[in-house]
């Protein structure tokens, strides 16, 4: 069962402590960040750069994504909250009372992507009130997407202290 081992010790279960898991870190903010509200956000300077055409395809696309996003939260969205509620919820236990490594890496990832789909919902509602044209629009997603990179930037320092903290305290010989 050598190849057995050797596939373990390269896909490390230990979360803080591997690369893949600050990668994932990394895509999953950056990408976060990038896609504000399903609009890239390169999308959002070219159309307050250049106006026109593409001011209207950026209005298209915001509209498609917040209809798309509102329909969702109206006919499932109490099922998809009571869901990854229980889901995280369950990850915080595993983690955290049961001190399972992984179910904390996860929930150091998800506990922040809940507040950004909470704060995406009510984005999307504002913007569906009114705020969809010119500079209503560009006001309301650059405030949605600063407001993303401050929860973004909290979590990974929350992230990267707890798993500093973890792998002091857990260390290469204990594991």
């Amino acid at each position: 069962m050598d190849w057995y081992r050797t596939v373990f010790e390269l896909i490390d279960m230990r979360s803080f402590s591997n690369l893949w898991f600050w990668i994932s870190v990394a895509v999953l903010w950056s990408s976060t960040s990038h896609w504000v509200l399903g609009v890239p956000y390169d999308s959002i300077q070219r159309a307050k750069r250049h106006g026109g055409t593409h001011l209207d395809d950026l209005e298209t696309l915001a509209r498609i994504n917040v209809n798309r996003l509102l329909y969702i939260a109206d006919t499932a969205g109490l099922w998809l909250v009571g869901l990854t509620a229980a889901f995280v919820s369950g990850l915080i236990v595993l983690g955290f009372v049961y001190r399972m490594e992984f179910a904390q890496a996860l929930a150091c990832l998800l506990v922040p992507m809940c507040l950004v789909g909470a704060l995406t919902i009510r984005t999307a509602r504002r913007i569906a009130a009114g705020e969809n044209t010119g500079q209503a629009l560009f006001r309301r997603l650059s405030r949605h997407r600063m407001t993303t990179q401050g929860i973004g930037m909290v979590a990974i320092f929350i992230t990267s202290m707890w798993g500093m903290w973890q792998n002091l305290h857990i260390g290469v010989i204990n594991h």
